[in-house]
């Protein structure tokens, strides 16, 4: 396990399983909401963001958690794992708001300078697409795993539980 790619959800703790396992394996974490989104929420061109996400997977080892499909095929070419955090809808959710509230003014660890949390029409946007996350893009998420399974290790977690007990067990 020297490339993790760790994917799921908003909210479903992506960020902070990924700077656990990286602390278990030691390796360097890369957040792609970090490399991705620049102050004040602005996003880079898509071709800028395609390179730049190709030198981070040039790294000889890391683990990477973040989303953007449209960059999930060069980091299923280089990772050797990928790590699914399936959790419920309802806790993806919630975690969302209680996550937006506690830092609501200012930028998460994992997240971009000067990106802010706020409670504002782009949060409900994001916290819709979190809930209809199972619906329109875990299937497409399971095809594109089932279609790896003979060339990569992949797990799929459906719980808080099952991601520490993965943790706890990983040296």
């Amino acid at each position: 396990m020297r490339r993790v790619l760790v994917i799921g959800s908003g909210g479903a703790g992506k960020s902070t399983f990924a700077r656990r396992l990286g602390e278990r394996l030691g390796l360097p974490v890369i957040h792609l909401d970090r490399a991705y989104w620049r102050p004040g929420w602005v996003e880079p061109p898509k071709d800028e963001w395609r390179r730049t996400v190709e030198e981070l997977c040039a790294g000889e080892a890391w683990v990477m958690d973040g989303n953007y499909s449209g960059t999930l095929d060069v980091r299923l070419a280089a990772c050797d794992t990928v790590i699914f955090l399936d959790l419920p809808r309802a806790v993806c959710t919630w975690r969302i708001v209680k996550r937006s509230l506690r830092y609501k003014g200012t930028s998460r660890p994992d997240m971009g300078e000067g990106c802010h949390e706020q409670l504002n029409k782009d949060f409900l946007i994001f916290l819709l697409w979190v809930w209809n996350y199972p619906r329109r893009s875990r299937p497409k998420v399971l095809e594109r795993l089932g279609a790896l399974a003979e060339s990569k290790r992949i797990y799929r977690l459906r719980s808080s539980a099952e991601a520490e007990k993965f943790l706890a067990e990983v040296e």
